[in-house]
């Protein structure tokens, strides 16, 4: 295991300056001093196409692939996650759509994907009897282009009639997709249908020849966050530019996107959400005969989640106090009258739907036909309810579950009385259950064999007391006759951001390149995320977000006091805003471990609302150029200002993708070479940027298997060495 390490560190990068790292083989020795870095001095590496970038991105993955692959281990790992990542053994999860359930596949031979279909009855066989609709790898052969699945939208204007569907593509696995019509019953795209430029873009189908559309419609007419704000009324059989408009948002919004409800009678209400921020935003419902918009009576910070017997339902991110109504709690589930609205427009009585405990955060509803599904978490474990309204109020009765992991509704549809449920923990591979409307009993229906041995591991949830006292949860997945002696190699993940919540879930790859090897697992339910509702999510808002930061350090060293691993041993791993969280724990506490993964990263806090999506974030973050208070609490934790010279990080692999248009690779980049200018030669400080990819969302399967092959050997040599 020592001969990775060594090979790593003999390929330490030289410090990064105006132009290309030389191709000459650096050691320690011979690296360069190390020197305080100035990020607006490295600004030509933000670009993308420009030649010394270009010769720098080949220079950094040239090192990082050959110190990679010198562990005498990766040909093993390597192998291990092919089996697990190209395995047909995957549940193909579904959409049903008039009897037929549609589902997207990727495999070895279909690296690009299939989108196929079946019927119900040969779905819940072990061998379905697939039909292809569109196959995108010969989609991107015959048409040139590198086109990337992003899911379709399909429409049915009345029970028996032509789907309309809009198939969505994108160039690399950018946000940035074209929307062309497909027909489904000749499986082909329809001559003269819609079809959208390429753009970050949001449809509705607000009839079966009309669309709501927001997109690029030229200069001025996207958000500072790139995104649209004009919403038109696109009817078929037109050119693109005569489409009319139905409401107008302003540059500094976050965006807007139109929307459209099918209610229960068969009527359509068109519509569009305008989002003030990431967090904040006024929906609008457009009335069928008239030119203006009615703002739909809500608080700013909700989250509608669908109509079910009248009663439309939406979650609370706020404290809300309507005159009249009493007050309701942030995390609550909230309902109204759908048609008094319609008829009054003004606000109607209100019904408190389901109020989570502190222990509790609603996460999903899902309306089928007869049924509507709450989905909670209680203290990170998933629960689910069936809702149902009366004179009285609503009532909430469990759903009899499998075990205590976590569940989500996989598919419901109020036009279809299929409801698939997926089930999920630690040690169990994934299951898709069928929940019968009519007996409220659930039935597996498919169920993943294991990947990984799974005899001798435990799983456990422990607390850690972060710095201002809070309790803090953590899973933790190990041997069961774990040494507490602080030898484990463990490795620690986290996120803490956007109220994104991380409850248990089974990974083939983590089970065989890591808990298989003897290694642990935990992860990480700090703060920034939803796992206890919205105050967990707003605790680390902004100026306050060093408690996110506090919080993972605090289950750091809660692993380390029991014994469980020391920092020898400790390695951590975070993407996208949990790469922003890697990018910090490594300036704040260096010593704390010996291996970081940053993947997608988020690490230039006083520039990144510039790019891409990053003005759209600002609510979470703040904006350091408008505000001086913002700058002074962004300044103190943005990774990229806050490496030192002459320090001794640990050992580093940051991964990013050349055309992510999410976060754009320039942060990832620029740090790299600042830490490669300030180390002091010590430990590896690798970048691996991934060609012609965007953020990860529909990766080729070849790309997952190498990108998991290098991180888990880098990460299994300096934790076990």
């Amino acid at each position: 295991m020592r001969l990775l390490a060594a090979s790593i560190t003999a390929l330490v990068l030289a410090s990064c300056a105006s132009a290309p790292v030389s191709e000459t083989t650096l050691t320690a020795d011979t690296a360069p001093p190390a020197a305080a870095f100035d990020p607006d001095s490295h600004l030509w590496l933000e670009e993308v196409e420009g030649a010394d970038a270009l010769a720098w991105v080949t220079a950094q993955n040239d090192r990082t692939l050959a110190a990679l692959q010198a562990d005498p281990h990766y040909a093993s790992n390597e192998a291990a996650a092919l089996e697990v990542l190209n395995s047909s053994e995957r549940i193909p999860y579904g959409t049903v759509r008039g009897g037929l359930v549609y589902n997207f596949w990727q495999d070895a031979t279909n690296v690009r994907g299939l989108w196929r279909r079946t019927t119900l009855a040969s779905y819940a066989t072990e061998t379905p009897d697939w039909e292809t609709i569109l196959d995108f790898d010969k989609l991107a052969a015959d048409e040139g282009a590198n086109w990337v699945y992003k899911g379709a939208n399909c429409f049915r204007p009345s029970p028996g009639a032509k789907y309309r569907c809009l198939v969505s593509q994108s160039d690399g696995g950018k946000d940035a997709v074209v929307n062309r019509e497909f027909d489904l019953e000749t499986k082909t795209f329809i001559e003269g249908g819609f079809v959208t430029p390429e753009a970050k873009q949001g449809v509705a189908w607000a009839g079966a020849d009309t669309l709501l559309i927001a997109t690029d419609w030229g200069d001025g007419t996207l958000t500072e966050s790139g995104y649209p704000f004009i919403v038109k009324r696109w009817q078929r059989g037109t050119p693109l530019d005569s489409a009319e408009e139905v409401l107008r948002g302003k540059p500094t919004d976050v965006g807007v996107w139109p929307m459209a409800m099918k209610l229960e009678d068969g009527r359509i209400l068109q519509g569009a959400v305008m989002a003030e921020t990431f967090f904040t935003s006024k929906y609008f419902w457009f009335p069928e005969g008239e030119t203006g918009a009615v703002e739909w009576p809500l608080p700013p910070k909700v989250t509608p989640k669908g109509i079910y017997k009248g009663q439309y339902l939406f979650s609370l991110e706020q404290d809300w106090a309507p005159e009249g109504q009493g007050e309701f709690k942030a995390g609550d589930l909230v309902s109204f009258p759908l048609e008094d609205f319609l008829q009054t427009r003004a606000l109607p009585k209100l019904s408190l739907a389901f109020r989570p405990s502190e222990t509790q955060a609603v996460e999903g509803v899902a309306v089928a036909k007869g049924a509507a599904l709450l989905s909670i978490i209680d203290n990170v474990v998933g629960k689910l309810l069936r809702l149902e309204p009366s004179a009285d109020g609503w009532t909430a009765a469990p759903v009899t579950l499998p075990g205590t992991g976590a569940v989500s509704i996989a598919f419901a549809d109020d036009e279809e009385t299929a409801v698939f449920l997926n089930y999920v923990d630690f040690l169990t591979p994934d299951s898709l259950l069928s929940y019968d409307i009519a007996t409220g009993a659930v039935s597996p229906l498919k169920s993943l064999k294991p990947k990984y041995d799974t005899s001798g591991l435990k799983v456990e949830q422990f607390f850690a007391v972060s710095k201002d006292g809070t309790k803090v949860p953590y899973f933790i997945v190990h041997r069961a006759a774990i040494a507490l002696d602080g030898t484990t190699p463990t490795l620690l993940y986290g996120y803490g951001g956007f109220q994104v919540s991380y409850g248990p879930a089974y990974s083939p790859v983590t089970g065989r390149l890591w808990l298989e090897q003897g290694g642990a697992y935990v992860l990480s339910n700090i703060r920034g995320g939803g796992e206890f509702g919205p105050n967990w999510h707003q605790a680390g808002l902004k100026q306050n977000r060093q408690r996110i930061y506090d919080d993972f350090i605090a289950i750091g060293e809660d692993l380390i006091a029991r014994g469980i691993t020391s920092p020898e041993h400790l390695g951590i791993m975070g993407g996208s805003n949990g790469g922003l969280l890697m990018g910090v724990m490594l300036n704040q506490r260096p010593d704390l471990w010996n291996a970081v993964v940053v993947q997608v990263p988020l690490l230039d806090m006083l520039r990144y609302h510039k790019f891409t999506a990053g003005r759209y974030w600002t609510a979470e973050y703040g904006n350091a150029e408008t505000d001086p208070e913002h700058f002074r609490f962004m300044m103190a934790y943005s990774p990229l200002h806050n490496v030192q010279p002459d320090r001794t990080y640990p050992p580093l692999l940051i991964t990013t993708a050349d055309t992510d248009d999410r976060v754009p690779p320039m942060h990832a980049k620029k740090f790299a070479a600042a830490l490669q200018a300030a180390d002091n030669g010590r430990n590896p400080l690798l970048i691996r940027i991934e060609m012609r990819a965007g953020h990860g969302l529909g990766k080729p399967t070849a790309k997952l298997i190498e990108e998991a092959t290098d991180v888990y050997s880098f990460l299994w040599t300096m934790l076990n060495r």
